[in-house]
């Protein structure tokens, strides 16, 4: 699963927030971002003086390549700040895409990009916990 930047920011940035459980209760799934994501949830972070807590987040991620070209499905439509993001989760085969940056990935919430899915976090968390009650 690739964690756009706001999702990064949004960990960080509230101890208690329900992203946490993306850290801890997802044991089956990689938690995956690239350097582009975290730099950019960093710089936010940054000036917001929230700075210890991402440090110990980002141990947990699996950091896959930044890819600054490749094939873009022609239906996605995507300002350039953002290509570098889908680009490196269907680069690095992730299944989902969690992001909360509706102005540009808000057409394409609930739709597949190339495999990708892309979701905002809390639509996957509650998808994620009906089908652990259903075990």
């Amino acid at each position: 699963m690739f964690l756009d930047a706001n999702v990064l920011f949004s960990a960080a940035y509230r101890a208690d927030s329900a992203l946490e459980r993306l850290w801890t209760s997802n044991t089956d799934i990689a938690l995956l971002s690239s350097p582009y994501a975290i730099e950019e949830a960093s710089r936010n972070l940054e000036e917001r003086d929230a700075r210890s807590r991402p440090r110990t987040l980002i141990t947990a991620l699996e950091i896959v390549p930044d890819i600054a070209n490749g094939n873009i499905p022609p239906n996605v439509k995507l300002p350039d700040e953002d290509l570098p993001i889908l680009l490196a989760a269907i680069a690095a085969g992730a299944t989902h895409l969690l992001t909360g940056d509706r102005a540009h990935f808000g057409a394409y919430f609930g739709r597949r990009a190339a495999g990708v899915l892309i979701q905002r976090p809390g639509d996957y968390l509650a998808a994620r916990r009906l089908t652990d009650e259903q075990r």
